[in-house]
């Protein structure tokens, strides 16, 4: 193993310690670890993205489940339009996406660029997200479903799964805002249902991928995603002891300063 690898599959303990520590941003880091690190394509890499997401995701659900602190009636209706957005952008979408998207001069914008650069933006605004973040009162909003706001969060959704499909990044920073202020979910109950979406939005997404490649690389992506949720217990225990509101505004900071290179490197 060339140590390139050993340090991608580093950033995968990373991954699931950032996720366990503060609770959302570590699936920020899988594609740039798949695609600078293990050298995956953009297009491949945010599939396996969504595996790994999806998988260490569905742990955190687990543990939420046997806490009660998931609202599935929200969670399914969040879920569906977000499911079958972010299958179709996986198995339609991304397939007939054309190699060159456009030409201005002698600059080319291809899929993996546009990809990448996406990808950037969506890292930059969850940096900002992770930065700004208050602290929510859970007096201060009401627990039950707010049936006016039907139409504003299925255009959530639907805009979440087509972002969670391109770049295959869960979206959490943009779901728990959504049940905060539509939902009017207390901001527990929203974090432990966003991490519900996410781990079937992402799981259900990634099934996209098989259906159109059968080349995956089931030993490396059930190795990377094992060492994730690993980090997932190290983070948790970790947690205990550790600021999470301080490692949040940190990680935020680290977020952009990635963003900003992924745009350099991309484009320079």
């Amino acid at each position: 193993m060339e140590l390139i690898e050993v340090i991608g599959y580093i950033g995968a303990l990373i991954v699931g310690l950032v996720l366990g520590l503060i609770g959302g941003g570590g699936s920020i880091l899988t594609v740039p670890i798949l695609v600078y690190f293990l050298g995956f394509s953009p297009i491949v890499a945010t599939g396996y993205s969504l595996f790994i997401v999806g998988s260490t995701a569905l742990v955190g659900t687990a543990r939420n489940i046997k806490k009660n602190t998931i609202d599935f009636k929200t969670a399914i209706i969040f879920a569906i339009p977000s499911i079958l957005t972010v299958f179709t952008v996986r198995s339609i979408v991304i397939p007939n996406l054309p190699e060159v998207l456009f030409t201005v001069a002698d600059f080319s914008l291809t899929n993996s660029l546009f990809i990448m650069l996406l990808f950037a933006i969506i890292m930059l605004l969850a940096g900002w997200s992770m930065i700004k973040s208050k602290v929510v009162n859970s007096d201060s909003v009401i627990n039950n479903f707010d049936n006016s706001h039907y139409f504003a969060i299925g255009t959530q959704a639907i805009g979440i799964g087509a972002l969670a499909g391109l770049v295959g990044a869960g979206g959490g920073f943009l779901i728990v805002p959504a049940l905060v202020l539509l939902v009017k979910l207390p901001i527990k109950k929203a974090i432990s249902t966003s991490l519900f979406i996410i781990a079937i939005q992402s799981l259900i997404g990634f099934l996209g991928d098989i259906n159109e490649t059968t080349n995956i690389d089931w030993q490396f992506l059930v190795t990377f995603t094992v060492i994730s949720i690993f980090g997932i217990f190290i983070g948790l225990a970790l947690s205990k002891k550790i600021s999470a509101k301080r490692l949040k505004k940190g990680f935020g900071y680290f977020t952009i300063v990635m963003a900003i290179y992924i745009i350099f490197k991309e484009l320079f």
